[in-house]
Formats: C-alpha cells, sequence, structure tokens
C-alpha cells in the first residue's frame, strides 16, 4: 500500500508533465536565453510601453498606438490589438504581466515556436476582443452580457493571450488535468469578479479549445501528439 502510494503522485506527474518538462528543460540547457528570443523580446517591449505611459508626454502615446476599448471602431481595435498585448494593464502591476509573459510565453515558444506563440496569443486576444462587443449588444441582463460602462474600459495586457496558449500546450502535451485546473480556475474568477477580463478570458479559452478541436480531427497527425511526433512515454512498470 505504501508503494502504491507513493510512486502513483510520481507516475502522475511524469505523465502529466513529463513531455513538457523535459522538452523546457532540454531547450533552457542547450540553448539557456536564445531558446527564447521572442519572449525577451515581448518582456522588453512590455518594459518600454510601462515606462513610457508613466511619463507626462507618453501616456497618450501609447494608447494610441495600443488601447483597445470596445467603443472604439472595429477597424481601430484590430489595428491595435498586435501592440495591445504588451501594453501593461492600467490597473494591475507590472510586474505581473512581465511574470506572465516570461513564464507563459517562454514554455510556448520552446514548445510549440515562436510564430504559434504568436499566432495562438492573437487568436486568444481577438476572442476576447470580439466577446466584449458581442457582450455589450447582449446587455447587463443576458449571462454573458456586460454592462454598458465596458464600452470604455480600457482592455490591455497579455493575460488573454496566456490563458490560452496555457490551454493549447496543456492540449498539446497532454497535460489535460492541468488544462482543466486552468479552465476551472477562469471560472472561477468570474464567478468571484464578474467583470469583463474574467469573462474575456472565457472567451478565450472557448476560441482556443476550439482551435484544439479543429486540429485535432482534421489537423495533421503529428498535431495530435508533443512536438517531435511522439506520445509521451509512459510508465508501465507495475505498481
Amino acid at each position: 500500500m505504501t508503494a502504491w502510494t507513493t510512486s502513483s503522485p510520481r507516475r502522475f506527474a511524469r505523465r502529466e508533465w513529463g513531455p513538457l518538462f523535459r522538452t523546457v528543460r532540454e531547450a533552457l540547457v542547450h540553448d539557456k536565453w536564445r531558446a527564447v528570443p521572442m519572449t525577451l523580446g515581448a518582456v522588453c517591449l512590455t518594459s518600454v510601453f510601462q515606462i513610457v505611459q508613466n511619463t507626462s508626454w507618453g501616456f497618450q502615446p501609447v494608447q494610441n498606438l495600443g488601447s483597445v476599448k470596445a467603443v472604439d471602431p472595429l477597424w481601430l481595435a484590430l489595428l491595435r490589438t498586435p501592440l495591445s498585448l504588451f501594453v501593461p494593464a492600467l490597473d494591475l502591476p507590472v510586474w505581473g504581466a512581465l511574470a506572465q509573459i516570461l513564464l507563459v510565453f517562454g514554455i510556448s515558444e520552446i514548445c510549440i515556436g515562436w510564430w504559434r506563440t504568436l499566432v495562438i496569443g492573437y487568436v486568444a486576444t481577438l476572442a476576447g476582443t470580439t466577446y466584449a462587443r458581442i457582450g455589450l449588444s447582449l446587455g447587463p441582463d443576458h449571462p454573458f452580457g456586460l454592462p454598458v460602462s465596458d464600452r470604455i474600459v480600457n482592455d490591455t495586457g497579455p493575460s488573454a493571450a496566456v490563458v490560452g496558449l496555457a490551454i493549447y500546450v496543456c492540449w498539446r502535451y497532454r497535460a489535460y488535468l492541468t488544462g482543466a485546473v486552468v479552465v476551472l480556475a477562469m471560472i472561477g474568477e468570474v464567478l468571484v469578479k464578474d467583470n469583463l477580463a474574467g469573462k474575456e478570458h472565457l472567451a478565450a479559452i472557448a476560441a482556443v479549445m476550439a482551435v484544439c478541436v479543429v486540429r485535432t480531427k482534421w489537423g495533421p497527425e503529428r498535431s495530435r501528439l508533443p512536438l517531435g511526433g511522439r506520445p509521451p512515454p509512459l510508465d508501465t512498470r507495475p505498481g
């Protein structure tokens, strides 16, 4: 009984996080910071935006480049979306955005490549931006609706992209329980604090899960397995 109790968590950890951990560790050991050039660039860009928007002359230019609001014309929101990921939210500490980018973007860049990281990040962010407009049209009385006051909420930061990337990487590396925990955490966020950001996170999850379903059903066979086309090694030892 004792042997089963001590070995089962280890076997679970190897199944859930083993392939992901090995991929990240090998990349960092071999290439160190060269393994995540896009992530480092994103961290630097976010830091620059944070510094500039807190100056007397820089706030409005940063808003013009990367601030998205539901009240904006759609074409303008789409034009600003690429940089909106890297403009820190005004009501949150910047270290949170930097930590999210460094950790989640870094893992994603190693595991799925820099261009997939950007694509999935933008899919998640665009899903949130699109939802904000749909939610406002539904109105505050609808379960998925939003109050009129959310029209002018400054919708910036990497959080939707981070949530979407976490879901995608968990699916890609078969860390299904971890992905489920992320989903439940985001649902809990909405239940505790029913705001625009929380509902946008759920929209981002829905969009990325749709991408996963499409790739599972109609994508190449290798897209259903971790990168390299090999299934995660399972511990088949008894006990």
